[in-house]
């Protein structure tokens, strides 16, 4: 007779562990770090390259290289809440571990770039067909290379937006070094095309849905389950826990979002080829080479994969003062940190770079919002630019997640942190940065990297 309170009770406790993670993206290479280095290798870099000075708490800490992002979110008119859930994506914050590469629209509908193969694709859950049909219809490979090289109405380049991102990867002590070679100032400027194939796109998808009709399934299979319990006291008591059980997690959405992951392709090769046939700058105006960049399908975006992820906001409870459209915002905000860090988990070329901003204890500005968990490995780099002014950086060691140190970054300054119920909930302020154990000899603006 247990038994099916037991089964009434757990039909319904399922539906507050919504919360399910899907790993299914394609496999990327990952370019394996070299982690021996002789003696003589080792007198060599010291004679040759520069490092980046060390820093103080009174010290700005070290810039450093970022890969360069665009995001969008697909349009989709069946979807309740849409004019929320674009609201949200506009008004969220810009992943700030990347460089803002926006270019031109963040949505687009997708009625109307699916097309009969890509229905299908649809139906499988795979909506990178649509995508790329976007993508290509639109030229956005074209438009981000565009924004690297400032192109103006004319079709005119320069190297303005390179320099500012080559010299922002630069301490003084290494600008000066560069200015000293026989290149001059345009190193920097040169050293900064190795930022162009590290410029992704993200393309969210969100897809809400009401709790409602599961909850009112599973609770309708608990209590034909209960009926069978033949004590009436206790087919009561499993009812009336399922009832509450049903009306906490009838409220909210649960929101899925998966996110499709491009890079930009840009090689040796493609680089010769535009400065050869498509460079011209403000004195070598040529309406030809303009046509010709605006007709090129020489640049393309290549996509590495996706993931998925979720969150569930089962209701509003007691002290809740947000409405449903501050349920869905929050909701959406999650599911995209979440998809964000399961994509730079599963694909090395997305992962970003985090100075260190303490060594006692070892700290970085990295936390819950980034996926992080007590035992993430990652590794500490130092970075250097080499003779040839191109920037390296070199292996110093391990580190781990400590274990109960992680920040809570998942709340911005002067939002009200809520449970999933709708309910405030109190944070620890006292952490400001997660720490982390393992080596010495680190300095702050020493970055760290996460590896598998």
């Amino acid at each position: 007779m247990k038994q099916p309170i037991f089964c009434s009770v757990l039909a319904l406790s399922v539906l507050l562990n919504f919360q399910t993670s899907f790993l299914v993206a394609q496999e990327t290479p990952v370019e394996s770090v070299d982690k021996t280095e002789s003696k003589k290798d080792k007198k060599k870099d010291k004679d040759n390259v520069d490092k980046i000075e060390k820093t103080d708490k009174h010290t700005e800490i070290v810039k450093y290289r970022r890969g360069s992002l665009h995001t969008m979110i697909i349009e989709d008119a069946k979807l309740p809440k849409i004019d929320v859930i674009l609201t949200t994506f506009y008004d969220a914050e810009f992943p700030d571990k990347y460089n803002n590469h926006t270019v031109g629209e963040k949505s687009f509908n997708l009625a109307q770039y699916a097309n009969s193969s890509s229905e299908s694709a649809e139906k499988e859950k795979d909506l990178s067909p649509i995508i790329n049909n976007y993508l290509e219809k639109n030229n956005i490979a074209n438009k981000i290379v565009a924004k690297w090289f400032n192109r103006s109405e004319e079709g005119a380049f320069d190297m303005n937006l390179i320099g500012d991102r080559g010299s922002y990867d630069a301490s003084a002590q290494d600008a000066a070094k560069a200015l000293s070679t026989e290149r001059g100032t345009s190193m920097l400027a040169d050293a900064g095309e190795e930022l162009i194939p590290n410029t992704f796109v993200v393309v969210n998808y969100s897809k809400f849905v009401s709790n409602e009709v599961a909850a009112k399934a599973a609770y309708d299979v608990s209590v034909e389950l209960a009926k069978n319990i033949s004590i009436e006291e206790l087919r009561k008591i499993a009812i009336e826990k399922a009832s509450k059980v049903y009306e906490k997690a009838r409220q909210g959405y649960s929101v899925w979002t998966t996110a499709y992951l491009y890079q930009l392709e840009w090689t040796d090769s493609m680089s010769a080829v535009f400065y050869q046939d498509l460079w011209m700058d403000a004195s070598t105006i040529d309406p030809a080479k303009k046509e010709a960049f605006d007709t090129t399908t020489l640049f393309k975006l290549k996509l590495l994969g996706f993931q998925k992820a979720s969150s569930l906001i089962s209701g509003l409870g007691e002290n809740a003062k947000e409405g449903s459209d501050m349920i869905i915002k929050n909701a959406t905000l999650k599911s995209i940190d979440a998809v964000y860090a399961k994509l730079q988990r599963k694909f090395e070329p997305f992962r970003t770079k985090t100075p260190l901003v303490s060594v006692n204890p070892i700290g970085a500005k990295i936390g819950l919002k980034e996926g992080l968990e007590a035992g993430d490995k990652f590794e500490v780099l130092e970075q250097s630019f080499d003779a040839e002014g191109r920037v390296t950086y070199k292996r110093k060691g391990v580190v781990k997640v400590e274990k109960g140190k992680i920040w809570n970054n998942m709340f911005n300054a002067g939002e009200t942190p809520v449970d999933e119920q709708g309910n405030p909930i109190e944070i620890d302020t006292t952490i400001e940065f997660t720490h982390f154990k393992g080596g010495k000899g680190y300095y702050p603006g020493m970055l760290l990297r996460q590896i598998d």
